[in-house]
């Protein structure tokens, strides 16, 4: 009566006892209990009340072994009829229930959660999860008024999950599990397995189905291909477009499948990279403190609507990637916090386990079932969805123990080092089984220190990701283009320096939304100069990005140089579209993406230095850079930058190949808002330069970026 037993489904049910059936029911508020038997829908007994408690029982008259029943349940305002969720079996099969012990369950997500199932002909719900120090595990809900005393759960041995099958519940119905810690304490906790989630402020679990498995494609593994053109638009969906005549309320799902992908389509991106989708309770943490792993926000709709909008994408050749933390999670009360009333999922000493710069609990990586956990969500995201690969959240912060900690405030590894060695298992194990299951898959690390091999094979004593985010180059490059151009003389190496490292790792080159948030400012607003001079700079210098070395990632908005720093709050600033100096910039990404996308030499060898070669990193007083890009057949692309507003005619520049080179890309052409200094198709003049056999005389235009190739 007091939800204190550790093993319901031994007194619940029907049980043998002295060689005659005897079946028990614990149904609070129930003023009389008949026992029907399903298969003639006779009433066979009527359950008694013993001693004025709610447990109500009968023997079974003339019958000797088990059937199936149901009982009728008086409530005083009302009768019905259900079926005891005591008497059915055990759900997990013996081998889940092992290999989620031990860890090595690729697809917890299966098994523990919520399921829509019917056992022996009755439709209901199996509800398992894992709380090994609880004393007892509810499922509640509506259907049983959040009653902890009934649908306790039954306890699978040492492994700490408890199962329960609820008849008659089925998908959209709202859940909870009600814990009794050992203190008895009672906790009600969302469903860290649940697949759908009410939307903030409520924080309910509800019933959904596991989505169908998305098959593997070679179509997809081609697209994400480290020789392949990636260029990523990172959004944030709640204000990547707002509706205005509506409340100003987000797009859902569906819309966004019909405008974002349709928008990233026409600007020739290849991939939209989604900031997190999983549910979070609080709006401005962007999605960076997700309280449900497995479920889609329902802020933009269903997981239905959330997969469509997967697929909408794949049908326009648009891969989706989303960003995913593993790194920690939010301490709110019906999330993983002391899950059970111990430290569950989070390491009890907060040297370990709290994270002081986003006041959040750090994952505990050496616990075998914790892992599971995370790694299993990786793999969800991609077989369930669809996903075309996971950027990990603040990897730096998960490999080191001393990140972002005064000495005394971080516990060394067990050989006396700050590398957490448990969080760099973990990741290693979380790429090894998503390559191994879904290849055609990417990871990639947003990790901002100088830890080796993060992008190489497991088996060359790496990390295992397909790339790593360049957060160098991000933080070099943008500082130098914040400088005044009669300044960048002396910064000269800011644009180089990240050449010497480019192909140690095979990078992405980031402007993602931390660039243009926290008082930094958008993207343009950092350029120097009036307006001409700004906008020039920005085009130089995505220009320069595109010619670059490494994948492209631009945030929202910076596409059409937003003018004020992003705003999660509100929509991005359309109208700015008018005006044809932000049109201007829209109009050269989609070029940019266009070129990128045509011309191997820029994209095919991306992480491999043969792919590269400067022409002169070395002119420093005219502020120009120029240099190669090698597809493998030797087509190549001729890159030049100059990031002064002073045009310089006459430049001369060696290259390898003889011929008729013509403009493929300027951004100083009027089209973009620049002030046409172009050149006509070159012919190559014998007179070598830089140590190359033959050399070209051009005009390089002023704060701008041109792209030459071989006319054939």
């Amino acid at each position: 009566m007091h939800g204190d037993h550790h093993d319901p489904f031994s007194v619940l049910g029907m049980h043998r006892n002295h060689g005659e059936l005897v079946v028990r029911a614990l149904l609070p508020g129930a003023a009389a209990v008949d026992l029907i038997d399903v298969k003639s829908g006779r009433r066979l007994a009527a359950l008694k009340r013993i001693d004025g408690s709610d447990v109500f029982a009968a023997s079974v008259p003339r019958r000797k072994n088990p059937f199936a029943y149901r009982l009728r349940v008086d409530w005083g305002s009302h009768t019905q009829e259900l079926d005891d969720p005591y008497r059915f079996g055990p759900l997990l099969g013996d081998l889940d229930v092992w290999l989620l012990s031990e860890g090595t369950h690729h697809r917890p997500y299966e098994q523990l959660g919520a399921h829509p199932a019917a056992i022996g002909g009755v439709a209901g719900v199996r509800f398992a999860v894992w709380a090994p120090n609880a004393r007892r595990v509810s499922v509640v809900g509506d259907f049983n008024n959040w009653d902890g005393r009934r649908h306790a759960m039954r306890a699978r041995g040492a492994s700490g999950v408890w199962e329960i099958f609820v008849p008659g519940l089925a998908a959209g119905d709202r859940y909870k599990f009600e814990i009794k810690s050992q203190q008895g304490e009672l906790l009600l906790k969302a469903d860290p397995f649940a697949f759908r989630a009410e939307l903030r402020p409520d924080t309910a679990s509800r019933v959904g189905a596991l989505p169908a498995l998305v098959p593997s494609s070679s179509m997809r593994r081609a697209a994400n291909a480290l020789g392949a053109p990636v260029s990523i638009y990172e959004a944030h969906l709640g204000s990547w477009r707002r509706v205005p005549e509506d409340g100003d309320r987000w797009l859902g799902y569906r819309e966004l499948a019909e405008q974002l992908v349709a928008y990233a389509k026409d600007l020739g991106f290849t991939h939209i990279e989604l900031m997190p989708v999983s549910e979070h309770p609080f709006d401005g943490s962007w999605g960076y403190q997700p309280t449900g792993m497995y479920a889609p926000t329902s802020r933009f709709g269903t997981p239905e609507d959330f997969r469509y909008f997967v697929e909408t994408a794949h049908a326009e050749g648009i891969g989706v990637l989303l960003d995913w933390v593993p790194g920690h999670f939010p301490a709110d009360a019906h999330g993983l916090a002391r899950f059970d009333g111990s430290h569950l999922y989070e390491h009890a000493d907060p040297r370990e386990g709290f994270h002081q710069d986003w006041n959040t609990l750090i994952y505990n990586y050496g616990r075998r079932e914790v892992l599971n956990y995370l790694a299993g969500n990786a793999l969800y995201w991609i077989e369930r969805f669809g996903i075309d690969g996971l950027r990990v959240d603040a990897v730096a912060s998960m490999l080191y123990r001393d990140y972002s900690r005064k000495e005394g405030e971080w516990i060394p590894n067990r050989f006396g080092g700050r590398e957490n060695l448990e969080a760099i298992d973990f990741l290693r194990r979380v790429n090894e089984v998503v390559c191994a299951e879904r290849p055609e898959a990417v990871m990639m690390a947003e990790e901002s220190t100088s830890f080796p091999n993060v992008s190489r094979p497991l088996e060359m004593g790496g990390l295992g990701f397909h790339y790593k985010w360049n957060m160098g180059w991000m933080n070099d490059t943008l500082r130098y283009m914040q400088e005044d151009p009669v300044n960048r003389r002396y910064h000269h190496d800011k644009m180089t320096f990240g050449l010497a490292y480019a192909f140690t790792e095979n990078f992405v080159l980031p402007l993602s939304h931390d660039e243009v948030v926290h008082g930094k400012g958008s993207l343009l607003a950092r350029m120097p100069g009036d307006d001409w001079q700004r906008f020039a700079n920005l085009r130089a210098y995505y220009g320069f990005m595109w010619g670059h070395p490494g994948k492209k990632l631009l945030f929202m908005g910076g596409e059409f140089a937003q003018e004020r720093e992003w705003n999660a709050e509100r929509s991005l600033d359309w109208h700015l579209l008018e005006r044809p100096l932000h049109a201007g910039v829209q109009q050269l990404v989609r070029d940019l993406n266009a070129v990128y996308r045509r011309y191997p030499a820029l994209h095919q060898l991306d992480v491999e230095a043969r792919g590269f070669a400067w022409i002169t990193h070395e002119d420093r007083d005219n502020s120009v850079f120029s240099f190669i890009r090698k597809a493998a057949n030797g087509d190549a692309v001729v890159v030049l930058s100059n990031f002064t507003p002073v045009p310089r005619h006459g430049y001369r520049i060696g290259v390898d190949q003889p011929g008729r080179y013509a403009e493929i890309l300027n951004t100083d052409a009027t089209r973009y808002g620049g002030s046409g200094l172009c050149n006509e198709p070159l012919q190559t003049e014998a007179a070598g330069a830089h140590g190359r056999p033959c050399s070209l005389s051009l005009t390089v235009p002023p704060l701008a970026t041109i792209m030459l190739a071989l006319e054939h």
